[in-house]
């Protein structure tokens, strides 16, 4: 059975997470209580219906309940070895107050903290979920992702059975927009030869393969990424046997269109070519 917590701060994309799963073919709830939790998991477990054998729920914090219990609750099923994943939506404040102030809503929190702030309310939700981001097998950040980008992550994540399996995520980024929160491992390709400065190069990205012929062709390229693949090539088992379930490694250039680009698939390849599910996201990739 495939059981699948998804939690986070409020605002980040749960719903919008939920509703990909159950494209994907999860039965589905949404804001389960958690003295339910553990009934519904043996329920599930129990079950003859192979439809409740892919099962993803969402706990968050707008039933008011007490996070100690729930996360109780959860260190118990793990040590219990219940076959649970946990995956943890995050963002930046700014952005999670201004979609909140986008949608007109209040914070489930708001009436919890003194002075009713979005702010004060994304801190103590912050702290209520400290234990479940700790524990969590995917962490998932959507400061900079759309609705169609964080349904592709959930795509590449969950298409496919993941309970035995480790997946490597190589996502390109520019660090003008700031590093990727879930990254496990950041590479800074700044000191490569930059396209950016050809003109034809300029409006182009590292899809392309002119650009990827010249970021590739040079000799200070080619070296750069022959010591990230030795290093990969050896701590990626060693993640593998400490029982991971994703590997995030982002790579970064100035604006995350060209280097960081052309890198990340060419990482995306090698593992591809090595046997591991790997994935591949640009999260920068048709920013302006």
């Amino acid at each position: 059975m495939d059981f699948l917590i998804i939690t986070g701060l409020s605002g980040a994309g749960k719903s919008n997470a939920l509703r990909t799963m159950e494209d994907i073919g999860y039965y589905c709830v949404d804001n389960i209580p958690s003295t339910l939790l553990r009934v519904f998991y043996d329920l599930c477990e129990k079950s003859s219906d192979p439809l409740m054998k892919k099962v993803a729920v969402v706990i968050d914090v707008r039933n008011g309940e007490s996070f100690e219990y729930i996360t109780a609750e959860i260190h118990k099923l793990r040590k219990e070895n219940k076959n649970l994943k946990i995956v943890f939506l995050d963002a930046k404040d700014d952005v999670l107050i201004t979609r909140f102030k986008e949608t007109r809503r209040h914070h489930p929190l708001y009436d919890k903290v003194a002075d009713g702030s979005t702010k004060a309310a994304l801190q103590l939700e912050r702290d209520s979920l400290s234990f479940l981001k700790k524990s969590a097998d995917f962490l998932i950040d959507t400061t900079y992702m759309s609705n169609k980008q964080l349904a592709e992550r959930i795509y590449n994540i969950f298409l496919e059975k993941t309970s035995d399996s480790l997946i490597i995520t190589f996502m390109s980024f520019g660090f003008k927009y700031g590093i990727p929160l879930e990254a496990d491992l950041v590479f800074d390709a700044r000191c490569l030869p930059n396209p950016y400065y050809i003109p034809e190069l300029k409006p182009l990205t590292g899809l392309d393969l002119s650009v990827r012929e010249y970021v590739l062709n040079s000799e200070i390229t080619q070296e750069f990424m022959k010591k990230i693949i030795d290093f990969l090539d050896y701590a990626v088992p060693l993640y593998q046997k400490e029982g991971k379930s994703e590997i995030v490694v982002a790579i970064g250039c100035t604006g995350g269109k060209h280097r960081s680009v052309t890198l990340a698939g060419n990482f995306n390849s090698h593992f591809i070519q090595k046997g591991y599910k790997s994935t591949i996201q640009h999260r920068d990739i048709w920013k302006i």
